[in-house]
């Protein structure tokens, strides 16, 4: 990512991902799991960048 910006972007592309594709089957489905776990991994990328700007 390039920026704070790109990542948040990415972050929202994700979270319509997963809610699009909840809706169509379920939130256990493996594609949801997969989406919901790259989505938490971008967050965490996101809390370590706004934490070290803090400091």
């Amino acid at each position: 990512m390039r920026n704070k910006s790109d990542l948040l972007n990415k972050i929202e592309d994700y979270r319509q991902q997963m809610i699009e594709l909840s809706l169509s089957s379920s939130f256990m489905d493996e594609r949801v799991i997969h989406i919901s776990d790259q989505l938490d991994k971008l967050l965490n990328k996101y809390h370590a960048l706004t934490t070290n700007i803090d400091e």
